[in-house]
């Protein structure tokens, strides 16, 4: 059995992976010092994870990604991993990153500050080394650094994936996972560095137990036309299984943004190449929002009521379910949204909160689907 696991810490991201294999993957870290205390309602992703690891023995994650440099999706790195550029960064309480993924444009990306300068600080340190990092993409920008630094790419041709291909080192035989990467594409690093949400990582995971399938589309703030730009290449390859899913992060907490440039009176509609990915979920899928609660009235941050409208009746159409995860599994006491992956599909974890604590059952089998 493989999890996958959210973390309630309102408008920011972090996702878990455990393989069947005992391997952890880390999808991006926003740590809040509020978090930390008992009177907000964030989940303190620190203690979280040490506790975590701590249960299965060990103190490093096989893979910690970041999808993109935004302070949501990196906040207190420094605090938390042990970091190989710096002794600063290396006291013994510190989490081992054994392989670190990043999109491209962390690595050429200038002007950053706090804990995403440090992250590319690091990034930087171990391409230059030629180990423990796999990039993603090869613009021209990431071909000139390369230059300055006394390398040419194909010095570090191996440990870069581009768009189109799979990540080398996972296979559904060994690993019961392989992860395909949608974005970045070269070009939009080239073209898009002012926004960085248009050059952020962007997977599709394909899980296998017993000859079951289980896609999980992995999306950090993606927006809309990265998102069609992506259906639009993938049905031109002939790639549509890659665009099908059965867990899907829904982008930049809940944002209009990644449906459409219109927000919509009551509801956003999504631009037609949107819509079709929305519409591949399988039945009884889940969408999973990491965001705050979404709100009643109108808001200009996101999450965005009218977006939230669509992906539910999303989940609607498709026997499935919308999630939040400061709404999960109630909004006075979020706690992290876990999803089993076995024989039968994904499969949401309930809990059941009660004066006396919490406790677990399963629902019935979900989404997945029989090769």
């Amino acid at each position: 059995m493989h999890k996958i696991t959210f973390y309630p810490l309102g408008n920011a991201d972090c996702c878990e992976i455990d393989l069947s294999n005992g391997q952890k993957l880390l999808f991006d870290y926003a740590h809040s010092q509020e978090g930390e205390s008992d009177d907000d309602l964030r989940i303190d992703l620190a203690k979280t994870l040490h506790e975590d690891l701590e249960n299965d023995d060990r103190n490093y994650f096989d893979v910690v990604a970041f999808t993109h440099a935004d302070d949501d999706h990196v906040r207190g790195f420094s605090d938390f991993f042990y970091l190989e550029h710096s002794g600063k960064y290396q006291d013994d309480d510190r989490i081992i990153i054994n392989e670190l993924w990043v999109p491209a444009a962390m690595i050429v990306e200038e002007g950053l500050k706090n804990d995403a300068k440090v992250l590319r600080a690091e990034a930087r340190h171990r391409l230059k080394k030629g180990k423990g990092i796999r990039v993603f993409s090869r613009p021209d920008r990431l071909k000139d650094w390369l230059k300055k630094e006394g390398l040419e790419i194909e010095d570090r041709k191996h440990l870069i994936t581009d768009a189109g291909n799979l990540v080398p080192g996972f296979n559904k035989g060994k690993d019961g996972v392989e992860f395909f990467v949608h974005s970045p594409f070269a070009a939009q690093v080239n073209d898009n560095m002012e926004d960085r949400n248009e050059s952020a990582l962007i997977l599709h995971a394909t899980f296998e137990i017993d000859s079951r399938e289980t896609k999980f589309m992995i999306i950090g703030d993606s927006t809309h036309d990265v998102l069609a730009d992506i259906v639009n290449i993938t049905k031109k390859r002939n790639r549509k299984s890659r665009l099908e899913w059965d867990v899907y992060s829904v982008p930049h907490h809940c944002s209009y943004l990644s449906l459409s440039d219109e927000k919509g009176k009551s509801k956003t509609t999504p631009v037609n190449e949107v819509d079709w990915l929305l519409k591949q979920g399988a039945n009884k899928c889940i969408l999973v929002s990491s965001s705050d609660v979404i709100p009643i009235e109108d808001t200009d941050q996101p999450p965005h009521r009218q977006a939230a409208k669509y992906y539910k009746e999303i989940g609607n159409d498709k026997n499935g379910e919308f999630k939040v995860t400061m709404e999960h599994p109630k909004v006075s006491k979020p706690k992290p949204l876990i999803i089993k992956i076995d024989k039968w599909g994904a499969t949401l974890e309930k809990l059941i909160i009660s004066s006396g604590g919490s406790a677990t059952s399963q629902s019935p089998p979900r989404a997945g689907k029989v090769k």
